[in-house]
């Protein structure tokens, strides 16, 4: 069950199919097997979107992360469609780049990384 804030953006975002840069990821729970989803900020990548798993600064990653660490596969709903996807974090240069172009967007993720000693993962959802 998703906390009050995220049900609340989760049912107005399928009452009005969507908000544009929100997707809902749908993951399977590392350690129950449930379903769980989550709205988040993305943004286009070569053949697919990435997430960006920031938690606003803390000092963990998000849960939804530590699930498809577990099982990349997850469900995508962008508010015109639902689809199934691979779940892959980037690494290295990959994850760099992607991350400072997400910055330089929106400086918000540069200062979440600024809040925290974790490099936040960056993953890639591509269409399965």
């Amino acid at each position: 069950m998703p906390n009050p804030y995220n049900k609340q953006i989760i049912d107005e975002f399928r009452a009005g199919r969507g908000r544009a840069g929100l997707i809902l990821l749908t993951t399977r729970g590392a350690r129950t097997g449930a379903q769980h989803t989550t709205p988040l900020a993305c943004r286009p990548y070569e053949s697919g979107i990435v997430v960006i798993a920031s938690a606003a600064g803390a000092p963990k990653n998000p849960d939804w992360f530590h699930n498809v660490l577990a099982d990349p596969r997850v469900r995508v709903e962008d508010g015109t469609r639902s689809y199934d996807a691979v779940a892959t974090p980037l690494a290295g240069a990959d994850r760099d780049r992607a991350f400072a172009e997400a910055a330089a967007d929106d400086p918000g993720w540069a200062d979440y990384q600024a809040k925290t000693p974790r490099i936040i993962p960056v993953v890639v959802l591509t269409p399965a």
